[in-house]
């Protein structure tokens, strides 16, 4: 059963009874094909209406929905001979964050993201998607692993932070962000990030420091969760949504202010409403910013994004 959120409760009802309708039409007992396409398009409007005007807010709620294409989506339609590489070499593996080698449209590249799970079971195995120090760890390993042997570096960003938990401090999680930053600015090659869902601090900007960071149309990217920021600066969830307008942390307002490159589309409704022409869409552009990175020597790879960042003013 599908998932909606509040702001899509008309549309639910409308479709809803749609589905009632096609099912009574379907017995043959009355011929109501007219009213069910009459409704079918005042709900498909009414579809069109609501994602066209979302607040801020609302399309924080669209990036964090349960049915988005995570990290396994996106390598099961996009990814061929895909081959997962796991562990820091220090202590212990961390599966909120996943990487390994396989195939883009037929170009070899290393790729790491962010995996949230999609049930209670595999959310708990991956921790929400907030990873550890030893994730952070790994993702410099397989950096450097690609710095290597000449293959470019996909991330894909969908987290909500890195974990704050006492014992992520202790092993040293500021300073894994830190270097896994510093890795993805080191690298030779091109690195093309793409921020797929929640982009949150320092635990999304660890794996997203790029050369090209491209955003799905409902995704989000800011330094701290609205309802985070409303609790420190009004000491309520409340104003969750003031906040959430006062970050600019949607796609265009961020493609405006020269933080991302390229906003990438969504199905009408949202990438949870139709995953598999969300993940094809995300591929395209990710293959298109690859070739064109392509051409680049190490060196110019490292001053293009250098200069990136220096821009962002």
């Amino acid at each position: 059963m599908a998932t909606f959120l509040d702001f899509e409760k008309p549309i639910a009802e409308l479709e809803a009874r749609v589905a009632e309708l096609r099912e009574t039409a379907s017995s043959g007992a009355i011929n109501i094909d007219s009213e069910v396409a009459k409704l079918g398009e005042r709900a498909e409007r009414l579809l069109h209406e609501t994602y066209a005007g979302l607040t801020p807010i609302q399309k924080v709620q669209v990036a964090r929905h349960p049915e988005r294409p995570h990290f396994k989506h996106y390598v099961a339609g996009l990814i061929e001979d895909f081959v997962p590489l796991a562990g820091d070499r220090n202590f212990a593996e961390d599966e909120a964050i996943v990487g390994g080698l396989g195939k883009l449209g037929g170009r070899r590249i290393l790729l790491i993201g962010h995996e949230k799970g999609d049930d209670t079971a595999s959310r708990l195995r991956h921790n929400f998607g907030m990873a550890k120090p030893e994730g952070y760890r790994k993702a410099i390993r397989l950096m450097e692993l690609a710095d290597r042997f000449g293959l470019p570096v996909v991330s894909l960003v969908d987290t909500s932070g890195a974990f704050p938990g006492i014992q992520a401090e202790e092993r040293g999680q500021a300073e894994a962000i830190a270097r896994s930053t510093e890795a993805c600015l080191a690298l030779g090659v091109p690195m093309v990030a793409a921020i797929v869902g929640e982009g949150g601090s320092g635990g999304a900007i660890a794996i997203a420091a790029a050369n090209r960071v491209l955003m799905l149309e409902h995704s989000v990217y800011s330094v701290i969760s609205p309802e985070g920021c409303a609790s420190i600066l009004w000491r309520t969830n409340e104003k969750a949504p003031d906040a959430a307008e006062a970050m600019r942390m949607t796609a265009a307002d961020l493609a405006q202010l020269g933080v991302v490159d390229r906003v990438v589309a969504e199905p009408m409704g949202g990438a949870h409403r139709h995953p598999a022409e969300a993940v094809k869409a995300l591929g395209a552009a990710l293959g298109e910013e690859l070739d064109a990175l392509a051409p680049m020597s190490a060196k110019e790879v490292r001053t293009d994004r250098r200069e990136k960042y220096l821009r962002i003013s």
